[in-house]
């Protein structure tokens, strides 16, 4: 019976250690946002950061959260009567937070990539104008990392963002590039 129990023992624990990635990369840059949440497609800039787990060594799981930040141009509803009345300009935040699968392939230095991610993502003006809303987000898109050093590589990413904040489906696009770091 001890025999029985040492054994279930190690075949869970190889189990559970097979399950674990043993590689991945962690990333953090900058993230130009282009977003039609506002009267015309407006810019936004800001950070991200992923976090990837290889389950085998073309597959990983990615956890992506960014943050982007600047001004926005809205339709003011204007009142009956006189008075100059037309867009705002106003401050604007956009967070999300998503997690998918990524394949990846090496190509001597270079390791192209594609992904999809669900997850959330909340934007607000510190104004009435909008206000706040948080929504389902989607993420489809790849890049490519480039080498420098054995640990080291330099990412650029493009993703298309779709968004439905306030009642109203948004087509986003999203540019990163930033240091990749392998572990």
């Amino acid at each position: 019976m001890k025999h029985l129990w040492v054994l279930a023992v190690l075949f869970i624990s190889s189990f559970a250690a097979a399950q674990v990635p043993s590689s991945g990369n962690v990333f953090f840059g900058y993230t130009y946002y282009n977003t039609d949440l506002s009267l015309n497609r407006g810019s936004l800039n800001g950070w991200q950061g992923t976090l990837e787990g290889k389950v085998f060594p073309m597959l990983g799981i990615v956890a992506d959260l960014t943050g982007h930040y600047g001004s926005l141009n809205f339709n003011l509803l204007c009142p009956p009567g006189p008075g100059p009345c037309g867009p705002l300009s106003e401050s604007a935040h956009v967070y999300e937070a998503m997690f998918g699968p990524r394949v990846s392939f090496p190509v001597g230095r270079l390791r192209p990539f594609a992904e999809f991610e669900i997850g959330v993502a909340h934007a607000a003006t510190p104004s009435s104008v909008l206000g706040t809303d948080t929504s389902f987000a989607t993420a489809l898109g790849g890049g490519i990392d480039y080498r420098l050093f054995h640990p080291i590589a330099w990412r650029v990413e493009g993703d298309y963002v779709r968004t439905d904040f306030f009642h109203t489906t948004q087509g986003n696009f999203r540019f990163s590039t930033g240091i990749v770091l392998r572990f």
